[in-house]
Order: structure tokens, then sequence, then C-alpha cells
């Protein structure tokens, strides 16, 4: 993908590899999003930067407390979580943006490290139904109780593990598609995170 250069972007270097999570190693709050960008984490090497959809979430963040500014252009621009981290379930940039069972079997496992070294996450965000159901499937099969059949991905539903397990809650990703069309406004997903903290015992 980091060969198929966007016009606008056509004279820089793309990162091109797998991406690492981003945010704070303390945080109470994990969110998970489906892969990065083709033009946006791929090409600037950290989640949800440089494109329309980290420009809506990082927006959120800051109006939360959780970043320290309110946008993100590249990896340098000094910003900063605070009890937030930022995740994917696929590392590298799929094609079409639709990964194949492959791929996120393959990247299961950096998912599953950082559940293992983000050991204050209480909290579980899921960026769209891919993610959401991947969590819950992850999480039951490391022995937290999750209902079955697992639960169908509705934006803003949470659902309550227990005092041993983070809560996951859902919104739906925001894309372009989702925030140009209104299917997500800002005010939808500030309440996701202000249920979000409150789940974590407003932290």
């Amino acid at each position: 993908m980091a060969r198929e250069k966007r016009a606008a972007f056509a004279d820089q270097e793309y990162w091109g590899r797998p991406l690492p999570g981003f945010g704070d190693r303390k945080a109470w709050l994990l969110l998970v999003g489906l892969a990065p960008a083709a033009h946006g984490a791929n090409r600037t090497g950290r989640m949800f930067t440089g494109d329309r959809s980290g420009d809506f979430l990082y927006a959120a963040l800051h109006r939360a407390g959780l970043a320290s500014q309110p946008g993100a252009t590249d990896r340098n621009d000094g910003l900063k979580l605070r009890g937030a981290y930022i995740t994917a379930v696929v590392r590298c940039a799929p094609p079409a943006n639709k990964p194949l069972t492959e791929e996120r079997d393959r990247c299961r496992g950096f998912l599953e490290e950082e559940f293992d070294l983000l050991t204050g996450a209480k909290v579980v965000l899921a960026l769209g139904g891919y993610a959401f159901g991947q969590v819950l499937r992850i999480l039951k099969e490391r022995g937290h109780p999750v209902p079955s059949p697992l639960p169908k991905f509705a934006h803003g539903q949470a659902v309550e593990l227990g005092p041993k397990s983070p809560a996951v809650i859902a919104s739906y990703h925001p894309s372009q598609q989702n925030t140009f069309t209104g299917k997500l406004t800002p005010e939808m997903l500030d309440a996701v995170l202000r249920r979000s903290r409150s789940l974590a015992g407003n932290v």
C-alpha cells in the first residue's frame, strides 16, 4: 500500500510497515480500530494520524481531556495521550480496507500483548463492528465471561463483564463515510467517551 501514494503526498516517504499502538501505558481506556488507513497511519507511522478520521477522533479525545491537542498531523507533532491508548485489530493497511481472515489472525498476537501490558485498562472502546466482534472473541477465549452468543454491534452498546474484566463499549468508526454523512457526530462520540469514563469508575 505504501507504493500507491496519493498525489497530495507523492513527495512524502510513507511509513509502510506494521504499526504499533500509541498512547499512555497506564491507560484506563483502550481504543481499538480496524486497521491503519492507507494515507493516514500507513503514511505517518502513527495510529489515526494524518487523515480526517484521526482529526475527528483526536478532537473528541481532546475535549474529553484524554489528548494534549485536538489534531494529529504526523508522529512528531507533540501529541500525547493521557489515560488512553489507541491500537487496531490489523497492523498493516489492508487492500480496500477489508482485512482477510489470515491478516486478522496473524496480527492477533500483537493485540493480545497489549491486553497483557495495559493492566490498568478498565474499558475497551471498539471503533466499528469489526473491532467490536474481534475484541469480544479475544476476551472470551482468554476466559472472560463474555455472553454467548456474542452481543451484536450497536453504537453505544456497552458490555459489562464483571469486576475482573474490562467493560467493552461500541462506537461507529470515525471514518469519513460515517462522519460526513452524520451517522457519527461529535456529540455522539463525546457521549460514548463520557459513558466509557463512567464505566471505568469516573477516573
